[in-house]
């Protein structure tokens, strides 16, 4: 027969206490970065962030001409770094003509990549976006045994959350 422990022990929640919420992620890290100003042990603390979405930012309209400039723009770094590279082990005047060569063939074919990309989706995406994580709440949990001295530390310079 099986001892069944009453309350079984739960690594998780005995490892980490949550010492403080925020509902954002700069007021977390302020708190964070109180308690290293008061010398506790840092190492022992996480952020979490709780109840993810996704943002998604619509920067503007993307036609085949802004697509092609942008394709344009990212060859041209490709073609000035591929440049570069070739120009180390180059000497004299050619040196230039190598990193000029690599910026105008990268811009060339960065366009048309861009240009042929955006066609191929067929008005599917016609806009730019930027996408970026947000969290509702954000936890600092303690492990170690130290949360009881951190929740001090914060209640002490009102920084307290809603714990």
């Amino acid at each position: 027969m099986a001892n069944i422990e009453p309350n079984p022990v739960n690594p998780v929640s005995d490892a980490w206490n949550t010492v403080a919420s925020y509902s954002s992620y700069a007021e977390a890290q302020t708190a964070v970065d109180r308690l290293s100003d008061e010398r506790f042990p840092v190492e022992q603390i996480d952020i979490v962030g709780s109840d993810l979405r996704l943002v998604e930012h619509v920067t503007g309209r993307m036609t085949k001409g802004r697509a092609a400039a942008m394709g344009a723009a990212s060859g041209a770094w490709f073609g000035l770094f591929i440049g570069l590279l070739v120009g180390l082990f180059t000497t004299g005047g050619a040196w230039l003509g190598l990193i000029l060569g690599g910026i105008l063939i990268g811009a060339l074919w960065g366009a048309i990549f861009g240009f042929v990309g955006h066609a191929a989706t067929g008005g599917q995406r016609d806009f730019s976006s930027t996408r970026s994580l947000a969290a509702a709440r954000y936890d600092v949990i303690v492990r170690g045994g130290h949360a009881e001295h951190a929740r001090g530390i914060l209640q002490r310079e009102g920084l307290s959350g809603t714990a």
